[in-house]
């Protein structure tokens, strides 16, 4: 399979369906106003965005966001330098991972890890087969659910419950049903890897998995002496 190149920007008011067993790489932005469609891969070295779906055989990949009305949709990977953002669903065979932040008005499912540097939002479930790592927080409306460990800079919120394969790590951990770590299905755990590493439990029953409570970090000033 080849690379089918296209300089500067590719802009549609109508579907963009490429039919080709290449990889369709655009050198800037790719946009319709209906949906974006390839059988292989698809790459832009800026934004990709469409008024309804975007959709690739095998991997999605943009210099900048990835931003659909309804769903998004890669056989692979989803990957973007900036937000991955859908109206409906975000679904990948593989991995999700984005340098800001992903956000689904429904699930958002991999078949292995989901990453963002910012927030992880769903209005309903998160789900992956591996693990699940924000650099802020990650929310769903429903369930979290991650096969292997769960990993926030700051909250963990769910309307549902939060199960994870290994460890679960956060400054603060919130869910309206139970809460399990350490249920790996393919190996036994260590108790290190079936802690709930937590500042506060703000609300959801631990009905599996060791908790560990730790104090906040203090802040640290930095004080100057001033020379006269």
């Amino acid at each position: 399979n080849g690379v089918y190149l296209i300089k500067g920007d590719l802009i549609s008011d109508e579907d963009i369906e490429i039919e080709l067993d290449d990889c369709l790489r655009v050198e800037k932005r790719i946009e319709s106003k209906k949906s974006i469609k390839v059988l292989e891969t698809l790459i832009a070295g800026c934004d990709i965005k469409a008024g309804y779906n975007i959709k690739a055989g095998c991997d999605i990949a943009a210099g900048g966001g990835i931003e659909a009305g309804y769903g998004i949709e890669a056989g692979y990977s989803i990957e973007a330098g900036c937000d991955i953002a859908a109206g409906y669903g975000i679904e990948a065979g593989c991995n999700i991972k984005a340098r800001g932040g992903i956000k689904a008005g429904y699930g958002i499912e991999a078949g292995y890890g989901i990453e963002a540097g910012c927030d992880i939002a769903a209005g309903y479930g998160i789900e992956a087969g591996g693990g699940i790592k924000a650099g802020y927080g990650i929310e769903a409306g429903c369930d979290i659910e991650a096969g292997h460990g769960i990993a926030a800079g700051y909250g963990i919120e769910a309307g549902g419950g939060i199960k994870a394969g290994l460890k679960i790590v956060a400054k603060w951990i919130s869910a309206r049903l139970r809460i399990f770590a350490g249920i790996f299905l393919y190996r036994e755990v260590t108790e290190e890897e079936m802690t709930i590493t937590v500042e506060e439990v703000k609300s959801g029953t631990i009905a599996y998995g060791i908790l560990n409570i730790v104090k906040p970090k203090e802040e640290v000033k930095e004080t100057k002496k001033m020379k006269k």
